[in-house]
């Protein structure tokens, strides 16, 4: 298995201008090798993974910290079976098995004018042939936590 270093080394090394991963793209990659090694330290030792959160929420700028600090807290009051954890360096959640089901990315991870909420495919939110994933966040208003609420319990459900 490659290094995420060697796997971002290699594709910017084609030299054009333009191709390959952002210096924050290759920064989430180093992150996520971190995090794997972390994983298999917390499965030996069967370490909690929400310092790791309250770690990473803490590192945030607002309004990234404030968002994240209430998504944290909707999460739990809605999954409390839900893990969190890290995952490229943003909090997550998983379920038993170890696999993400929902997570934030904060604005200033990417440079980005919204946050976003996500879920992954071990999420239950099937809706037919088409659902959304991932949702925008600018803030989080009552109506905002209540939707979320909503999907996190239908996503562990």
């Amino acid at each position: 298995m490659k290094k995420a270093d060697d796997v971002a080394q290699s594709t910017t090394a084609k030299g054009k201008k333009g191709e390959g991963f952002t210096d924050e793209e290759r920064a989430a990659m180093k992150e996520r090798a971190r995090e794997l090694k972390a994983e298999a330290r917390a499965k030996k030792d069967k370490m909690d993974g929400e310092s790791d959160v309250f770690a990473k929420i803490a590192e945030m700028p607002e309004p990234d910290r404030a968002m994240a600090e209430r998504l944290h807290a909707i999460i739990r009051a809605s999954a409390p079976d839900l893990s969190p954890k890290t995952w490229y360096g943003m909090p997550a959640y998983a379920n038993k098995d170890g696999k993400v089901v929902c997570y934030f990315t904060p604005a200033s991870k990417f440079n980005s004018r919204y946050a976003t909420f996500g879920f992954n495919d071990d999420a239950n939110l099937d809706e037919g042939s088409m659902w959304p994933t991932s949702f925008a966040l600018k803030a989080l208003t009552a109506a905002e936590e209540a939707r979320i609420s909503a999907l996190v319990k239908k996503a562990v459900s």
